[in-house]
C-alpha cells in the first residue's frame, strides 16, 4: 500500500466562527465545508499561546514555546529542536513549503526539512508580495492566496507517480491589515453582517489587566486598518457605540472577502487532488495558527485566553482512514499535531521526534476510544504588556466545563515583553453555565473548591510540561531550546543516522 501523504493548509487568524462548517452567522465557506463534509470537524483544538510565530513553531516541533524557544513574534526558532518535515524527508518524503513562515529569514531560521521552499519575509504583503526562496528575494506578481495556491499546484503536477509527500500551504490571509482580492470587493457590502452577541460587553468582571488591553474596536482600531479616516462625526467619546458599529462593518467586510479567497484557493487545491487520484490516501488538514476575536466582547486581534482567541478551526479529510461527516470534541492541542502526522505516515514520533511533548490524535480520527486521553489544555502566553496591545502574560487550563486563567504580572524577560509588574489576578469561567465567557467567578464563593481542583490541574500540566510557573521576582528565567543535554543527546543520536 503507498504511504500517506500530507496536505497540511495553515491559514493566519482565521477564527473558526468565520467557518460556516461551524455554524458562522457571518459568511459561507462551501470548500472548507466540503472537508468537514468528507472527513472530520474537530470541536476542540486549542493554541498553546495563542500569537503567529509561537504557534507555528509549536505546530512543526510538537513543543511548548518554552522548549522550541519562540515565545513571541520577536524570537526565532532554535534550530536544535527537530521539526515533523525534517523526519518525513529522512524518511523519504518529499517536502515542501510555501507561503508565511514567520520563524526567521537567515541562517538556521529559514525553512528546514524541506526540499522545495518559497516564503514571504515576516508577515508578507497581500499584493505583489516579495518572497524568499534558496536563490534570494524576488517579487511575485498578484494576490499572496492564489500565489501559494498556484506554487502549491504546480509541485504537485511535478511530483513522480508514487512520490509520498508532504506539502505546507501557507497563507498570509486572513491577517491584518486585511487586504482583499479586487474579485471579491463586492461581497458584504451592505453593512448588514450580524454583529456578535457580546458586542457591547463591559467586561466589567475581568481582572484589571484584561479590562487594559488595547484591542477594543471602538478606540484601537485605527485608520489604518479601516484604510480610511474615521469620520468627524463618529469620533469623541459621545459617539461611541456609533463608531463601533460602523468600523465592525468595515473591518468584517475587508476580513471576510480575505477569508473568501482561501476558500475559493481550498477549492482549487481539493479539485486538483482528486483529478490526481490522490484525495483518496492524502490527509488534508485545514487549520489556522490560532483563533481571533470578530467583535467578541467589543475586541479584535487575540493573544488572550478567551475561546474565540483560544480555539483554533480544524477539519480534516482523508478518505482511507476518516469516516465522512464525523466530529471529534476531545482535547486537541497544536503540540499534538506533529506526532499526529508522522503517526499517520507510519513514524514512530517517540523515536524520531524525541521532542515533542504532544500526542498522536490518529486514533481518535479513526473514530477509537482512548481512555486516558487528556481532559484539559494547558497555555501560557508570554508577550506581557506587549507595545501593540498590552496583554498580560498568562497561564491556565481549559477544560469541557471551566476555565482558570492567572495573569501574573510580569515579563520574566522575554523578548517583546514589558518589565512593567501588574498585580496577580485570576479569573474563572463556568463553560457550561456561561459559555460566552462574560462572568468571572474567581472570587465566587460557590466556585472555591472548583477554582482549588482547577489551581491544581494547572500545577500538574506544567510539571508534566516542564513550565516554570512565576513565583515572584526570582523566578528563573525560560531557558529557551532543548532542556538539557539528555534531551540534546537524543536529538543528536536521531540525526546522526
Amino acid at each position: 500500500m503507498s504511504r500517506t501523504n500530507i496536505v497540511f493548509i495553515l491559514s493566519d487568524d482565521h477564527a473558526a466562527h468565520a467557518i460556516s462548517a461551524y455554524g458562522s452567522r457571518v459568511n459561507s465557506t462551501p470548500h472548507l465545508d466540503r472537508i468537514a463534509h468528507n472527513g472530520v470537524r474537530m470541536d476542540a483544538v486549542f493554541c498553546t499561546n495563542s500569537i503567529c510565530s509561537p504557534s507555528r513553531a509549536s505546530i512543526l516541533t510538537g513543543t511548548y514555546s518554552h522548549v522550541n524557544g519562540v515565545s513571541s513574534i520577536w524570537t526565532e526558532m532554535d534550530y536544535r529542536v527537530p521539526t515533523f518535515p525534517e523526519v518525513l524527508q529522512r524518511a523519504g518524503y518529499r517536502t515542501a513549503m510555501f507561503g508565511k513562515w514567520h520563524l526567521g529569514e537567515h541562517g538556521q531560521a529559514l525553512p528546514r526539512g524541506f526540499d522545495t521552499w518559497k516564503i514571504f519575509p515576516g508577515q508578507g504583503d497581500y499584493v505583489d508580495p516579495a518572497m524568499i526562496d534558496e536563490r534570494g528575494t524576488h517579487t511575485v506578481p498578484g494576490y499572496a492566496t492564489d500565489i501559494v495556491t498556484d506554487l502549491s499546484l504546480d509541485w504537485l503536477d511535478g511530483l513522480g507517480d508514487d512520490e509520498p509527500f508532504c506539502m505546507m500551504v501557507h497563507h498570509k490571509a486572513p491577517h491584518r491589515p486585511w487586504v482583499p482580492d479586487e474579485k471579491h470587493r463586492h461581497l458584504y457590502a451592505d453593512g448588514a453582517i450580524p454583529e456578535p452577541e457580546t458586542f457591547f460587553d463591559d467586561n466589567e468582571s475581568r481582572s484589571r489587566a484584561v479590562r487594559g488591553v488595547r484591542m477594543t474596536i471602538a478606540d484601537d482600531m485605527g485608520a489604518d486598518d479601516l484604510k480610511q479616516d474615521i469620520p468627524e462625526h463618529l469620533r469623541g467619546p459621545e459617539n461611541r457605540e456609533a463608531r463601533m458599529r460602523w468600523k465592525y462593518q468595515i473591518y468584517m467586510r475587508d476580513y471576510l472577502q480575505c477569508v473568501q479567497s482561501i476558500d475559493d484557493n481550498v477549492g482549487r487545491l481539493l479539485d486538483r487532488l482528486e483529478e490526481k487520484g490522490l484525495a483518496e490516501n492524502t490527509l488534508v488538514v485545514y487549520t489556522s495558527d490560532q483563533g481571533f476575536f470578530l467583535g467578541d466582547h467589543g475586541w479584535f486581534d487575540k493573544r488572550l485566553m478567551f475561546d474565540q482567541s483560544l480555539q483554533m478551526p480544524m477539519l480534516i479529510q482523508w478518505p482511507a482512514a476518516v469516516e465522512a461527516g464525523s466530529r471529534c470534541e476531545a482535547i486537541i492541542t497544536n503540540v499534538d499535531f506533529a506526532a499526529t502526522f508522522l503517526d499517520a505516515c507510519g513514524i514512530d514520533a517517540g523515536e524520531e521526534l524525541p521532542t515533542s511533548q504532544g500526542r498522536s490524535f490518529l486514533p481518535l480520527l479513526r473514530g477509537e476510544r482512548v481512555e486516558d486521553w487528556p481532559d484539559a489544555a494547558y497555555y501560557r502566553y508570554w508577550e506581557h504588556d506587549d507595545p501593540i496591545h498590552a496583554a498580560p502574560a498568562h497561564y491556565g487550563i481549559r477544560t469541557a466545563e471551566y476555565k482558570l486563567i492567572h495573569y501574573y504580572g510580569a515579563g520574566l524577560g522575554v523578548p517583546g515583553a514589558s518589565e512593567r509588574l501588574f498585580e496577580p489576578e485570576w479569573e474563572l469561567y463556568d463553560l457550561a453555565a456561561d459559555p460566552a465567557e462574560v462572568r468571572n467567578v474567581a472570587d465566587d464563593p460557590a466556585y472555591a473548591e472548583i477554582r482549588a481542583a482547577l489551581a491544581a490541574k494547572l500545577t500538574q500540566y506544567q510539571r508534566h510540561y516542564g513550565d516554570e510557573p512565576y513565583r515572584g521576582p526570582d523566578t528563573p528565567r525560560p531557558d529557551w531550546g532543548p532542556y538539557d543535554a539528555e534531551t540534546l543527546e537524543r536529538v543528536t543520536r536521531v540525526f546522526a543516522r
